[in-house]
Parts: structure tokens; C-alpha cells; sequence
């Protein structure tokens, strides 16, 4: 519960009486620049050192968590993580004020524990919703306490500087709201109203995309840019088809047919068994949970299931095939065909690029002892024009260039005529085998 020193308590203080040292700050300020490198004023043109002094500089921001129709998933992102200091050095970045997994208190100390949050951090605190708002017969089907969940979420939210919707069933209503939907589950934003809401889609979403907004709010006092669903363009601006790892594949045309197939141990395409990527916006092929690799679901080698998407997520049948040719978007979400009309070369192209060529003298490369040079090779017609090819039977016939005698590549002391054949080079021209090259140079 919150309290006056902590109030007034600076993240740097925070983190330096919890023990915490400079290089672990500057790491999760690495992670936030990863997890939002464009669209947030924090992040953007400035290294992690900077953001360090900016963060420690401003106070712990005040969030008030609430629960509605929920499993509880999207807390669990925010706590199991690869490291346990990485969850305690979130916590202690945020003053997490009321949380009811994590309190200890319940029932009516429960109560006068959130009553008091609301009340010392009035129109500072950030609301974190978590779960969807159960609408049919006046709200009946969740009370907390005694009262409805949309009331206490009209209370509390109206005195709330911002309104976090985490996760897809805060957004608009996730598996909660599927058909039939007896509850008449729906997102927060059709139940509040007056106040900024912002959404983090997902089932669950990623926690650094909660961390880089409550931190934009509390050093540079306001919320990122939004799309038109109210999601942070930091985090939703690209389709996951974009730098999935297996894109290759699909534009190749490897396609899996079935689970456990060759083409699925090979890693291929999930397109044909329902991925969803290509309609989906989120970071999840780029920025993985809990700091461990492949934690995602293509990466586990299970398709995409859409869920951070309205139309999509618990709105489609999981193994249904997304039509990509039929979007209305613009470069580089297109797609080509799979096959594309070839073209043929004329039979003339080799002809008429072959008597516009020039022929150019072809270095000749030529060895002596361990050396290698290269010489340009010698034309003694080079005046001489050929009209035909009966011209050169008739050229005049020119002696041999006498030979010039080179030192031995080994017995460097006697000389050796160039046409030595010597495959070891050995021998030299006195050697009685070579005689005769020695006599006639």
C-alpha cells in the first residue's frame, strides 16, 4: 500500500536501497530501448545510459491493478520470468499499490487497502485492468465484495490519470466473449469512459510493452501514440508475418500440411495449418517472453493464433486459412503470387549481343619457380587485318623467339633453358638428361 515516503521516493532511490547496481538499471533500460526502439518520446534518439538518468530521475509511478474475468495469464508474464531479479527489478521500478494475487490482505482489509491507494494518489495513479467486464444482467455474473465489477471499475477508473487495458480480454472481451457470450463480456473501453485509455492486446502480451508505457507516462507525462484500436504503435505497428524466421519458407512455397509432417520438422510455413501471422500485429516474432528464445508460439512450432487482433483472436476458427491476396494494404504488406508468368529470350539476343562485343587480350599466367606473374600475350600480325577466314593460311611463317636462359629454381648457381620440362625443377641444363636443351640455348 502506498504511503508518503514512497510517493515521494525516486526510482534511482528505489533501486539503490533495494540493492540494485548501475549495470542492472542500464540492462533493463536495453531491454525497454529493444522492446520499444521507435514510438516512444523516452527512447527514441538516445542510448540506455540516457534513459537510465531520465528514469532514475522520476518518481515511482503509482499503478492499481484490478481483476475481472481473467486466468490470471497476463500477471504471470509480469512475474515468471527467465531471471527472478528481473520480475523484483520490475517491481521495484513501479509501486505496485493493489494487486490482488500479490497482496497478502483480503476481504475487507482488501477493500480499505484499494480505497486507500485511490485516494493518496488521485488522478496520478495508473488502473491496469486485467480480464474482461462482465455486462449481462447488470453485472451480476462478478461481484467484488458486494458489488459489480463494472461499478468498481466506473469508481476507481474515473479518478485514474490513465487506463491500461491488459491484455486481450480488457481490449474487447478475448475467449470471455466468444460465442455464445452469456456473460456479455466486453473490453474496457465500452464500459469507461472520460478517461485515456490505452490497450495492450495479447494472451498474453508482453510485459516490457506494460513497462515502456507506465514509464512514458511517468517521466515524459504522457501516453504513447495509438493506432485506431488504441494499441501503442511501439509495440503493434508490424504484422509478425513481417520478420517471422519462417518467411522464407513462404515465399518459397514450403507449406506444413499437417502436424508432425516432414515439412514441420523442417521448420516450414504454418500458413496452410491456420498462422495468423500475416494479419496480426504485434512483436512477438522479434521481442520473445521472458528473456528466453523462441518463447512464442511459431517458435514452439505452433501457428499463430491472432489474439491481439479484435476480428481475429477467439473470432476465427483456429485452423482456418487467412485469405493475404484479399488485404487492402500497401508495400511491403503485399504479397506476390506463387506462380509468375515467365519470360523468354529471343533466339536473336545471343547473336546481336555477341557482334556488339569487343574482344579484349586474356591475361596469360605463366610460373617461375614460386613466383606467379602475368603477362599480356604477344601479337606479331597486330597490324595485320583478316578479311577471311583462308587469310590465315596464307600468313607468312616467323622463327621462333630464341629462348632466354633462367636461373634454376633450386641450383640457383646454373642457368637452364625456359622450355625446361623439370617437374620438380631439380635438374638443371648440365644434367645429362637435359643435355641437349643446354647445347642448343
Amino acid at each position: 500500500m502506498a504511503n508518503d515516503s514512497n510517493t515521494k521516493e525516486t526510482i534511482g532511490q528505489s533501486l539503490k536501497n533495494a540493492g540494485y547496481s548501475r549495470r542492472d538499471f542500464i540492462q533493463l533500460c536495453t531491454t525497454i530501448v529493444a522492446a520499444a526502439p521507435m514510438g516512444l518520446a523516452l527512447t527514441e534518439k538516445a542510448p540506455p545510459a540516457e534513459i537510465a538518468k531520465k528514469i532514475a530521475k522520476a518518481r515511482k509511478p503509482s499503478v492499481v491493478w484490478l481483476h475481472f474475468q481473467d486466468c490470471t495469464g497476463c500477471s504471470e508474464t509480469l512475474l515468471r520470468t527467465s531471471r527472478p531479479d528481473v520480475a523484483d527489478l520490475i517491481l521495484n521500478v513501479i509501486s505496485l499499490d493493489y494487486h490482488e494475487t500479490l497482496m497478502s490482505s483480503c476481504g475487507h482489509q482488501a477493500d480499505a487497502a484499494l480505497k486507500t491507494a485511490v485516494e493518496e494518489n488521485a488522478g496520478k495513479f495508473v488502473l491496469v485492468c486485467e480480464g474482461a467486464i462482465p455486462t449481462a444482467n447488470g453485472g451480476k455474473y462478478m461481484l467484488m465484495g458486494v458489488r459489480p465489477g463494472m461499478e468498481v471499475l466506473r469508481e476507481v477508473g474515473s479518478k485514474a490519470a490513465a487506463v491500461v487495458a491488459m491484455g486481450s480480454c480488457a481490449a474487447w472481451g478475448g475467449v470471455a466473449s466468444a460465442d455464445p457470450n452469456p456473460t456479455g463480456a466486453t473490453g474496457v473501453d465500452q464500459v469507461l469512459s472520460g478517461v485515456p485509455i490505452i490497450n495492450i492486446p495479447g494472451c498474453p502480451p508482453n510485459p516490457y510493452n506494460l513497462l515502456g508505457v507506465v514509464l512514458e507516462y511517468a517521466v515524459m507525462g504522457k501516453l504513447p501514440a495509438c493506432d485506431d484500436l488504441k494499441r501503442p504503435k511501439f509495440a503493434y505497428d508490424r504484422v509478425i508475418h513481417d520478420h517471422c524466421p519462417r518467411r522464407a519458407h513462404f515465399d518459397a512455397g514450403h507449406f506444413a500440411a499437417a502436424f508432425g509432417d516432414e515439412g514441420h520438422r523442417q521448420g516450414w510455413c504454418l500458413f496452410k495449418l491456420g498462422c495468423k501471422g500475416p494479419v496480426t500485429h504485434a512483436g512477438c516474432s522479434t521481442r520473445h517472453f521472458n528473456e528466453v528464445v523462441d518463447a512464442w508460439p511459431i517458435g514452439l512450432g505452433a501457428p499463430c493464433f491472432g489474439c491481439t487482433e479484435k476480428a481475429v483472436g477467439f473470432r476465427m476458427p483456429a485452423f482456418s486459412v487467412v485469405d493475404v491476396h484479399s488485404l487492402t494494404a500497401t508495400a511491403p504488406d503485399t504479397y506476390a503470387p506463387v506462380y509468375t508468368a515467365q519470360g523468354h529470350i529471343s533466339p536473336l539476343a545471343p547473336g546481336a549481343a555477341g557482334s556488339s562485343a569487343v574482344r579484349l587480350p586474356v591475361p596469360v599466367t605463366w610460373f617461375r619457380g614460386s613466383s606467379t606473374k602475368t603477362r599480356r600475350p604477344r601479337n606479331r600480325n597486330r597490324s595485320r587485318t583478316w578479311t577471311s577466314p583462308d587469310a590465315r593460311l596464307s600468313r607468312p611463317w616467323l622463327p621462333p623467339r630464341p629462348a632466354q636462359p633462367r636461373r634454376c629454381s633450386v641450383r640457383r648457381r646454373q642457368w637452364r633453358p625456359r622450355w625446361c620440362r623439370c617437374p620438380t625443377r631439380w635438374e638443371c641444363s648440365t644434367t645429362p638428361r637435359y643435355a641437349w636443351a643446354a647445347r642448343r640455348a
